[in-house]
């Protein structure tokens, strides 16, 4: 909606023209770097290719000209370690702020809810070290940890204690480091069918019987849409545990305002309640182009504009 729309017929001309000027210095001011969102969004590699193309340190100036101070990045533990340097540095100059990558993800698999041997804790601790190295070029403090399929041949509670013990064993490599594992419930229902982890109960479950600092929950609030919806209230259930959000609306994975999802009042509830960390905008573009880049900035905008 135009906001010059709203200036009353009875002005004088030059009160108007005045008017109209001031709106539209605000409105540019408002899609510009120099404003600042009072949430720390994080976009990804891509999001924005079209206006920066395809170089990631283009890409960083991209976003920080545009405000947003985070960035995140699931591949990064695939990056060339030259490449990672590089991206590091831009992001310190840029003074923005590195959020998650995969520490340990399984998908198609069930080990980390059916092996406790020594043999798989050693390699639970081989990658676990490895992640470390990846956050302490990154000055990244958090890892994503997706624990694995469910194990048909095995009971629930089992698997759940499995589970416990192997995080704690991947928590004692973080701990000392500073690095946080948040472990993402996914859904089933739109792309990660009989996945073990699904709900954010189940999540602070397991969170507070490992007991680590280093073990808590991204609340990626498209896949619980999808799973239970009840956002806010199990945001309220859980707060203690949730270090991380990330977003995308419902249907369809894009954008804020695309979908059922009103992420303006959400995005409000976790400001109010002192969130300070990172909100992952992991989603696709429902536009193409520059236009639809251009979109998904405008739509942050409007639901950080509570």
């Amino acid at each position: 909606m135009d906001r010059r729309h709203f200036l009353y017929s009875g002005l004088a001309t030059g009160l108007a023209a005045s008017s109209r000027f001031a709106r539209a210095e605000s409105k540019a001011s408002a899609s510009s770097g120099s404003a600042k969102f009072k949430l720390n969004y994080a976009s990804h590699f891509g999001m924005f290719r079209h206006h920066a193309g395809s170089d990631p340190i283009d890409e960083l100036k991209f976003m920080a000209d545009e405000g947003f101070r985070a960035m995140e990045d699931n591949g990064m533990m695939e990056r060339p370690v030259e490449l990672q340097g590089k991206i590091s540095r831009e992001m310190g100059r840029l003074n923005m702020t590195m959020g998650v990558f995969v520490g340990y993800g399984e998908f198609g698999k069930s080990d980390l809810v059916t092996h406790t041997s020594k043999n798989f804790h050693a390699g639970l601790v081989k990658r676990m070290k490895q992640a470390v190295e990846v956050a302490t070029r990154m000055n990244a403090r958090w890892c994503t940890v997706v624990p694995a399929h469910i194990n048909l041949g095995l009971e629930m509670d089992y698997q759940t204690a499995n589970l416990i013990e192997n995080l704690k064993v991947m928590a004692g490599v973080c701990e000392p480091a500073g690095l946080v594992m948040v472990l993402e419930p996914l859904n089933w229902f739109a792309g990660h069918p009989g996945l073990f982890l699904t709900k954010i109960p189940q999540a602070y479950q397991i969170c507070k019987a490992v007991n680590s600092p280093s073990c808590k929950i991204l609340n990626d609030l498209y896949h619980q849409q999808v799973t239970e919806g009840n956002l806010i209230a199990n945001i309220d259930m859980a707060w203690d545990e949730i270090a991380y959000f990330q977003v995308g609306d419902n249907p369809g994975r894009c954008e804020p305002t695309t979908g059922e999802i009103n992420y303006q009042n959400v995005f409000k509830h976790i400001y109010n309640k002192g969130f300070k960390g990172i909100v992952g905008m992991e989603h696709g573009n429902s536009r193409s182009g520059k236009e639809g880049e251009r979109a998904v900035i405008e739509a942050y905008r409007h639901c950080d504009s509570f």
